[in-house]
C-alpha cells in the first residue's frame, strides 16, 4: 500500500475508533473538532436554523415578490390575472353548483358565499402547490449557495399571500355590492388570514420535503387537492348539505382545514351567512369553535411541518 493510501486508512480506522489511528496519529475527524471545524453541510440546531431564516428574510420577501412579478410578465393583461383567474373559477363555478345543480337555494347570498370559498381555498391551494415544487424545482439555486432551505417554501407562500392581498380587495367590493353590510367583524379578517397563512406554511414545508424525495408527489398532488376542493364546502355549505346526517359526519367535514378556514371567513364577512343558519336551523360550529381550530390546525401544521423540513435539511440538493 502507498504511503497516502495508508495514510487515509489509518485515518478513516482512526474515525471508527474514536479519535485516534492505530499508529497513535490523530484522526482527521478529531483535527477538525479540535480546530472547531464541522462538515459543510451539517443540519444546524433548530435555534440556529431559525436565526438564519430570519437573517434571510430580505431575501425571502424579495424573492417572492420577483415571482409575482414574472409570473404574468409575458401575457397581455399581466398583473391583472391575479384577479381575473379566481374570479373566472368562481363563474365556473357558480353556473355549475349555483345554477345548474341549485345550490344556491339555501343562501341568501350565493354569489358572495362562492367567491369568498373560491378566494380562500385557491389560496391554500396554490401555497401548497408551489410549496411542494419549492425544492425540486430550484435544485441550480440550492446547490449553488448556501441559505436555510426553508426559506423556499416560505418565499412561495408569501407570493401567493401577495396575490390574495389583491384579490380580497376585490372580493371585498364584491361583497358590499351584494348587500352585505360594513361590520366590526371585518376587523378580525386580517388575524383569520394570518393563521391560514401559518398553516399554509407549516403544510408548504411538508410537503416541499415530500416533493423533493418523491418525484411522483406532483403527479398525486392535483387529485388530492381537487378531492379537498370537493370536501372543503366550497360550493355548498356544509351544514345545509349535511343536514339529518351523523353528528360524526358534519364534524369531520367542518373540521377539515380549508372548511374551517373558509367557514370562519364567511362568519366574518357575510351576516347573511349566519342568519341562514339560523333561519334555518342547521347545526354548525360557532364563531369561537371556528376560531379555536383555525388556531389548532395553524399550529399544529406550522410546529410539524418545520420540524420534519428540518429535519432533513442537509440532504436537500445532494444526488
Amino acid at each position: 500500500m502507498s504511503q497516502p493510501e495508508s495514510a487515509v486508512a489509518d485515518s478513516r480506522a482512526g474515525d471508527r475508533a474514536g479519535g485516534t489511528s492505530p499508529n497513535g496519529k490523530e484522526s482527521l475527524s478529531a483535527l477538525a473538532e479540535r480546530h472547531g471545524l464541522r462538515r459543510a453541510i451539517a443540519r444546524p440546531s433548530l435555534p440556529v436554523y431559525l436565526r438564519q431564516l430570519w437573517d434571510r428574510r430580505h431575501f425571502v420577501l424579495t424573492y417572492a415578490t420577483s415571482r409575482n412579478v414574472s409570473k404574468y410578465s409575458d401575457s397581455a393583461l399581466g398583473q391583472l390575472w391575479q384577479v381575473l383567474t379566481p374570479l373566472l373559477n368562481a363563474g365556473v363555478y357558480f353556473l355549475m353548483f349555483g345554477v345548474i345543480l341549485g345550490q344556491k337555494k339555501d343562501l341568501t347570498n350565493y354569489t358572495a358565499f362562492l367567491i369568498t370559498g373560491v378566494f380562500v381555498y385557491s389560496y391554500t391551494q396554490r401555497s401548497i402547490t408551489g410549496g411542494a415544487k419549492s425544492i425540486s424545482g430550484n435544485l441550480s439555486l440550492i446547490r449553488a449557495l448556501h441559505f436555510p432551505r426553508a426559506a423556499l417554501p416560505l418565499a412561495y407562500t408569501i407570493q401567493e399571500f401577495q396575490q390574495l392581498a389583491i384579490s380580497m380587495g376585490v372580493l371585498f367590493v364584491i361583497v358590499l355590492v351584494t348587500g352585505e353590510p360594513l361590520t366590526w367583524a371585518w376587523l378580525l379578517i386580517p388575524f383569520a388570514l394570518l393563521l391560514q397563512t401559518i398553516f399554509n406554511v407549516g403544510v408548504s414545508l411538508l410537503l416541499a420535503r415530500v416533493g423533493a424525495f418523491v418525484r411522483d408527489m406532483n403527479q398525486l398532488l392535483p387529485f388530492i387537492l381537487r378531492t379537498w376542493l370537493y370536501t372543503s364546502g366550497v360550493f355548498y355549505s356544509i351544514p345545509a348539505k349535511m343536514k339529518g346526517s351523523p353528528e360524526w359526519a358534519r364534524f369531520l367535514l367542518e373540521f377539515n382545514p380549508p372548511s374551517v378556514f373558509i367557514d370562519l371567513m364567511r362568519h366574518l364577512l357575510l351576516r347573511s351567512y349566519g342568519h341562514d343558519l339560523q333561519v334555518h336551523q342547521f347545526p354548525h360550529s360557532t364563531l369561537p369553535q371556528l376560531w379555536l381550530y383555525a388556531g389548532f390546525w395553524a399550529a399544529v401544521a406550522l410546529i410539524g411541518g418545520f420540524w420534519y423540513f428540518w429535519r432533513a435539511e442537509e440532504r436537500y440538493g445532494r444526488g
